[in-house]
């Protein structure tokens, strides 16, 4: 069952422009927090903005009650959310999301995340590396200037590619390339995947003609994270034109199976 409560910042940091970490003190909602699960984040006390604000939880440090996540500043919240100080409370409602990344008896597996979307796959692939299982990472950029978490990515993967579409770090091209290369020599037991939607259709299509598992996490705008709003459906795969069907990212997801969804 989510809790809502008034946690502490203790830390933050600017990782590049725009883009925040924010270290926060939520024993609660730590406890029940699973990869892939996210919180809703009242900016303020004012009336506007009226709507939390989804953010994805990126790790979760269980012993101390720690939560940390990161979001882009992009409007009004996140530009209200990203003046806080140290010290400062903050009205937080979580985890949210009753779809969650599935670990399982995998042993070896792979990654792949997209600019923002990278940051939910950092506390799976930790826990991935801590259950001594293999993580493979791929995380593609726009540009050098964009390129975030190398290092935190490096300590908790096997093998770890980083690209940019413009070639000027990492590897050339897009990640998905260089992950489609590699299972030609070794093949994943599954693909775990976060990103824009260009990325999660290609990954989709690779995976379902190639059977084999992918679990893809969903950003979708969540008005209310609770399934109320139904802001955020997405169509199911058996969905027809004379029978929709749908999916509430909030609650069924954010993470569906990539054979379970259509874009």
């Amino acid at each position: 069952m989510p809790k809502q409560i008034l946690a502490e910042l203790l830390r933050k940091e600017q990782i590049i422009k725009d883009v925040y970490k924010f270290t926060i003190k939520a024993e609660e909602i730590v406890k029940l927090a699973k990869p892939g699960n996210f919180i809703e984040i009242k900016v303020n006390n004012q009336t506007e903005p009226f709507l939390r604000r989804p953010i994805s939880i990126y790790n979760i440090e269980v012993e101390h009650g720690i939560l940390e996540f990161i979001f882009q500043v992009k409007g009004k919240g996140t530009q209200i959310l990203a003046q806080k100080n140290i010290g400062e409370k903050i009205d937080i409602i979580g985890p949210l999301g009753y779809g969650t990344f599935k670990i399982g008896d995998k042993t070896n597996v792979a990654i792949i995340g997209g600019g923002i979307g990278i940051f939910p796959l950092y506390e799976l692939a930790k826990q991935i590396t801590e259950q001594k299982k293999r993580v493979n990472g791929y995380l593609g950029f726009r540009t050098k200037d964009l390129v975030m978490l190398e290092n935190e990515f490096t300590k908790i993967t096997n093998n770890l590619t980083i690209t940019t579409d413009d070639g000027t770090y990492g590897k050339n091209g897009f990640a998905i390339n260089y992950l489609i290369e590699d299972m030609k020599k070794e093949k994943y037991e599954c693909i775990y995947a976060c990103g824009p939607l260009p990325m999660l259709r290609s990954l989709q299509e690779y995976a379902n003609k190639n059977n084999i598992e992918c679990q893809i996490s969903l950003e979708e705008k969540m008005g209310c994270g609770l399934g109320v709003c139904l802001g955020c459906a997405v169509k199911t795969a058996k969905s027809s034109i004379e029978s929709p069907k749908y999916f509430q990212v909030c609650k069924g997801g954010p993470v569906f199976n990539s054979r379970d969804v259509e874009f």
